[in-house]
């Protein structure tokens, strides 16, 4: 540099970009969920945490990923951050949602009782429950535990009471269903739902979107949604960018974002987070459970569509929604593993423990203090395989088909998080419930029949 340079001539800027990534949960999650694919020879899969008050993405992982330092080695298809840019059909982690949507609008009540029958069919069209082939109908059940027993036929009843045109403006209106987060990421996707005149002219359509299939979104943006149970009913912007800071730590600038917008009131948002915390007590969400701390959540395995129309045979996408803590929502975290092989792969068995991981872990991270008593007496967790009776999937409908939608790893090693003080792995069991008979009857012109057979519950 030359002497006797004018002052001010050459200027300084220490402004760096800040994150709301933790580097440290990053690696972390992202080597556990690697190794869950590997264990159940997957396809892929994310792990996306988010603030549900402000929308702050602490955690933002996809596997496999490629190392940045080298990427003219890598494919270039693993470029595309597919959590953000891929849609796929929720199946059953879209159901709170629904059951929001119908309480907010009125058209039932927290104690409305309903008669699950365990199939139904309409037109050329048999929707049935997960389990139905092992335990037939439930018969009558309450929305909490239509939730917790993951059931079609309760979401189908449910949904029902809405008028389609009622129901189809509350998912693009309200729910913004079409439309992307907004986050500050390239290449969005939007989520994609039929024409208005293709949900409201064929019955099956509203019926399938009760049960979370028929559409497609991006894991974001459920996730997203998810954080409408959580804080109250407000809709966030998720965001991985912070603001810049100078050399001395002193933000300079922050980003603009949308105000929330209030979907749901907060009556209805912590009646259906208190159904998704007893999914987690006594529910399909049991192996998220961590010792001390109320999780609410919800499991899913959804039939994979086909890009030529209907659906794949033996594909699946498992995954787990969680909310956590659920006495004082800060998180909400989602598990997507695409296509795990193996005949006990769900989301209860796939999804969840890494769910419960990345919990344990942000718990550490943010110093998040217990609020339940610890159970020291319990064993410690050891992920388990389920017997073939309680194996049957969470949200599946072997027999709808139709025309649907088609569709970094930064290091090697893992940071140690240390564990929050008085923390004890919970121990993994299954839930069971009794049989419940149930007749046959009529709906809508369908028949519905009822097989009862000797089982117990499963998932």
């Amino acid at each position: 540099m030359p002497d006797q340079i004018p002052p001010g001539f050459v200027q300084a800027d220490a402004a760096q970009l800040q994150l709301t990534l933790d580097s440290r949960l990053q690696r972390s999650i992202q080597t556990r969920l690697r190794q869950q694919i590997e264990k159940w020879s997957a396809l892929r899969g994310t792990v996306i945490v988010m603030d549900v008050q402000d929308g702050a993405i602490p955690v933002l992982v996809t596997e496999p990923s490629y190392d940045p330092n080298h990427y003219n080695q890598a494919d270039v298809k693993l470029f595309r951050n597919w959590a953000l840019t891929d849609l796929y059909e929720p199946g059953s982690t879209f159901k709170p949602l629904n059951v929001a949507i119908a309480l907010e609008d009125g058209s039932v009540q927290p104690d409305d009782i309903f008669y699950d029958a365990g199939q139904i069919t309409i037109g050329e069209w048999t929707i049935q429950n997960h389990d139905f082939r092992e335990r037939g109908g439930r018969g009558s059940l309450s929305i909490p535990d239509i939730i917790k027993y993951s059931s079609n036929i309760g979401m189908v009843r449910i949904m029902d009471e809405l008028k389609p045109e009622v129901y189809y403006n509350w998912l693009t209106q309200k729910l913004e269903l079409d439309r992307a987060t907004g986050i500050d990421l390239p290449f969005e996707a939007t989520g994609q739902l039929k024409s208005l005149e293709q949900f409201t002219g064929a019955r099956v359509e509203p019926m399938t979107t009760a049960f979370g299939q028929g559409f497609s979104l991006t894991p974001l943006k459920l996730l997203q949604l998810q954080s409408l149970l959580a804080n109250g009913g407000k809709l966030v912007t998720p965001h991985v960018v912070q603001g810049l800071v100078d050399g001395g730590g002193k933000v300079n600038w922050q980003p603009t974002l949308t105000p929330p917008k209030q979907v749901f009131s907060p009556a209805t948002s912590e009646a259906v987070l208190a159904m998704m915390e007893a999914v987690v007590q006594e529910g399909t969400g049991e192996a998220a459970q961590v010792p001390g701390y109320r999780i609410a959540g919800k499991t899913g395995t959804a039939q994979k569509a086909d890009p030529n129309g209907g659906y794949l045979d033996n594909a699946r996408i498992t995954s787990f929604v969680g909310i956590f803590p659920a006495d004082a929502p800060r998180y909400a975290v989602l598990v997507v593993v695409d296509e795990p092989q193996g005949d006990s792969a769900y989301g209860s068995t796939v999804a969840a423990p890494v769910a419960k991981f990345a919990i344990e872990h942000v718990i550490a991270a943010e110093h998040i203090l217990p609020t339940e008593p610890i159970d020291r007496s319990a064993p410690a967790v050891v992920e388990s395989t389920p017997t073939e009776e309680e194996a049957a999937i969470d949200g599946i409908t072997n027999e709808y088909s139709g025309d649907e939608y088609a569709g970094d790893e930064y290091s090697d090693w893992q940071e140690a998080i240390p564990e929050a003080e008085g923390y004890e792995q919970p121990y993994d069991e299954f839930y069971e419930e009794p049989v419940d008979n149930a007749p046959v009857e009529e709906f809508s012109g369908g028949t519905v029949e009822n097989y009862v057979e000797e089982s117990t519950e499963s998932f």
